[in-house]
């Protein structure tokens, strides 16, 4: 009797490898067409398998494009040609289980490589038995043509984006998977929040509240029970988590330690994880924290939001002549962080001084280096004049939004007691309205100074 290992079908890696790759075949045209080559049918041991892939390969020939999600849907509704109604079932059920689920990026390259490497030793070894029965009957260079066809099948053939084959991905609904802000009017123009590969930065000047209003943000996601891992380069780790603590909680800071077992009752049944990783100031790099990452997920730690307290205060991975340089680097590296950790990253950089006491800050008011926020998705700033602090208000301004509007501003009620941050939901002001009201209400403030003067 044969062993699994002897069978020239795909049994030996069980039903949940071709089902993976199944999925695979389908959201990934150019694996598509690389395995296309020397796949076939009958590798797969469940007949429902077996129809699944040639209803997607039976398309792609017949309209010279890849199915999407969407069109593959349509077709099991139109009804796919199975006189067994257990087996059309079974395609349907399969399918259904395949968009709901997140895909696990590093289990897709384990059942590619495996995948690949079966079916092109399966062509190769027929082609060997082929040759073997040619040795007396043809030329050596007929065998010869026959070996090399079969080792350049299913090699690597992506070469980008496809304008053609490709032409139902770009308008297959893209999952972003967002991170809300916590903040209704923001969540309203960014579709949902931050989402996954994205990376978002806070505008502040020094005392703003940049650090606290990236607790805000990580901890909205700890409550919709998602993982978080939070860079400190600035405050201890302890001082980072007792904002947190605050912010969940709404205890004020100064009476956490009065209302210790209260805190504690109110955040152990919390579904998400945090991770606060303290780093001295410009001790670490984007590659420390790449290192860091690397080392949790070997623990099984998979981050869904990353914040990176502040960007700025980050060393530079390759010292640059200008600082301005090392800045943009700096902001690049993040966003690639954000791409290939496939989650959000939020993090703040610092304004210059005329951000000190401004009504609204805009983009020409960052520090150091305007160019670093030429790659960020999703840009906020937070202005607090000295009447806003006293009066626990402020106004957040939306620089850039990569998914939606910007240029508008929200005033917002802050209480850096109790890390608490309120958008007022309203529609949004142009920054002009708004600049142009604080004028005139300085100009009504001298008029007053000035009768009161008079009248003494």
């Amino acid at each position: 009797m044969n062993s699994t290992h002897d069978r020239m079908d795909f049994s030996r890696f069980g039903k949940n490898f071709q089902e993976n790759l199944c999925r695979i075949i389908l959201d990934d045209r150019q694996f598509s067409d690389q395995i296309g080559e020397v796949l076939r049918t009958e590798f797969f041991e469940l007949k429902y398998l077996q129809l699944f892939v040639d209803t997607i390969f039976g398309y792609k020939r017949e309209f010279s494009t890849h199915p999407s999600r969407e069109i593959f849907a349509t077709i099991l509704r139109a009804g796919i040609e199975e006189e067994n109604e257990a087996v059309k079932k079974q395609i349907r059920d399969f399918f259904a289980k395949i968009i709901t689920k997140v895909p696990d990026l590093d289990g897709d390259g384990y059942v590619k490589k495996k995948s690949l490497d079966f079916c092109r030793k399966q062509n190769l070894k027929e082609a060997m038995i082929k040759s073997a029965r040619l040795l007396h009957s043809s030329s050596f260079e007929e065998i010869s043509r026959l070996i090399n066809e079969a080792l350049k099948l299913g090699n690597n053939n992506d070469f980008g984006y496809d304008y053609l084959k490709d032409f139902e991905k770009r308008f297959s609904l893209k999952q972003r998977f967002p991170t809300s802000t916590g903040w209704v009017p923001l969540d309203r123009i960014t579709s949902g929040g931050l989402g996954k590969g994205e990376l978002g930065v806070v505008i502040a000047p020094t005392g703003a509240g940049k650090s606290m209003a990236l607790v805000h943000l990580a901890s909205q996601a700890l409550k919709a029970g998602k993982t978080v891992v939070y860079y400190t380069l600035e405050l201890e780790d302890t001082v980072v988590a007792s904002r947190f603590d605050s912010c969940l909680t709404g205890i004020p800071l100064n009476d956490l330690r009065d209302f210790k077992e209260v805190v504690l009752e109110k955040v152990k049944g919390m579904e998400g994880s945090l991770i606060v990783k303290e780093y001295p100031t410009k001790n670490a790099s984007t590659e420390t924290i790449k290192n860091h990452l690397a080392r949790l997920r070997n623990r099984g730690i998979e981050p869904n939001l990353i914040a990176v307290d502040y960007a700025d205060l980050l060393k530079p991975v390759r010292a640059k002549r200008e600082k301005r340089q090392e800045l943009e680097e700096i902001y690049e590296e993040l966003r690639g962080l954000a791409k290939l950790s496939e989650c959000c990253v939020w993090t703040a950089s610092q304004t210059n001084r005329s951000g000190l006491n401004a009504e609204v800050i805009t983009m020409e008011s960052i520090s150091e280096a305007f160019n670093k926020c030429f790659v960020a998705d999703f840009i906020f700033s937070l202005s607090r004049t000295m009447e806003d602090k006293q009066e626990n208000g402020g106004r957040i301004f939306i620089a850039k939004n990569r998914n939606g509007i910007d240029g508008v501003v929200y005033p917002i009620s802050m209480d850096t007691s109790n890390v608490s941050i309120r958008v007022v939901d309203q529609n949004g002001q142009n920054p002009t309205d708004v600049m142009d009201n604080a004028a005139k209400r300085q100009e009504q403030l001298l008029k007053d100074k000035y009768k009161s003067f008079k009248a003494q």
